[in-house]
């Protein structure tokens, strides 16, 4: 069975036009990340209407390695929050690894990667605007992460999730499913430490794509900086930046 199957795979990446195999080339070097085996690569991307209009050549679509790279990603993501956020309670974390890893947010991370023009499709998929569809760009960045792990493992997944993934929880872009200010407010609560103060001290860019620019001190002692599109936005991330200062003091507290 197993040699049968590394046989499909070879049959499968000798079949592939050279044009096509060039773009995966391409990718690989501008991804920075080379396949041992680039068949997996190819499945990765291969959607099943493509497999459906190929069926002499052997091909396999990518919906196992999909459901492989949801649970890397999964893993991914829940271990970086596990380190990162040390002060966030078992649901909190769940409520924001769920934001992390859902749809629209894939898609953004394959639109970024620019994982649609290298989705082999159908002529069928194709024509009706297939290679723009969420749910399969979604799909693929997840069938992407299965097949990088089965060709080198964490160790490979973890350093393309941050740089991809990793940044953008790190500067609050998944801030708006989580009150942090709420929970800011209960810690400080919790320990009497004083009232919460936030404060705007600046306002950056032309009036169509403002930031804002806040501050949240503890009495006379500021905790957190944040920037957002909004005011709002910007005290969240000011919020999140307090608690993880709060952390560390406790942390080197106790060391």
């Amino acid at each position: 069975m197993i040699n049968n199957r590394h046989s499909n795979e070879k049959n499968a990446r000798s079949t592939l036009p050279l044009v096509i195999r060039n773009q995966f080339d391409e990718l690989q070097k501008r991804l920075g990340i080379h396949f041992n085996n680039t068949s997996l690569l190819y499945n990765a991307f291969t959607h099943s209407s493509y497999v459906n209009e190929h069926r002499r050549k052997k091909f396999t679509d990518n919906e196992r390695l999909e459901f492989l790279g949801d649970a890397v990603l999964e893993l991914g993501v829940s271990r970086f929050l596990y380190a990162t956020e040390p002060n966030m309670a078992e649901g909190e974390l769940t409520k924001l690894r769920a934001a992390i890893v859902c749809e629209p947010s894939l898609v953004k991370f394959s639109n970024e990667l620019e994982f649609g023009n290298y989705i082999l499709l159908g002529k069928g998929e194709e024509q009706t605007g297939g290679r723009m569809r969420p749910a399969l760009l979604a799909d693929v960045f997840e069938a992407f992460l299965g097949a990088l792990y089965i060709d080198q493992g964490m160790e490979s997944v973890t350093p393309f999730l941050e740089t991809i993934v990793f940044p953008k929880i790190s500067v609050g872009a998944f801030s708006h499913v989580m009150d942090y200010k709420s929970r800011l407010q209960e810690i400080v609560q919790q320990k009497n430490n004083g009232q919460l103060q936030y404060e705007i001290i600046e306002e950056k860019g032309p009036a169509h794509a403002k930031k804002f620019v806040t501050i949240v001190r503890l009495g006379e002692t500021q905790l957190g900086t944040g920037l957002g599109r909004s005011k709002k936005e910007a005290e969240q991330e000011a919020a999140r930046h307090a608690i993880q200062e709060l952390g560390n003091r406790q942390a080197e507290g106790e060391n």
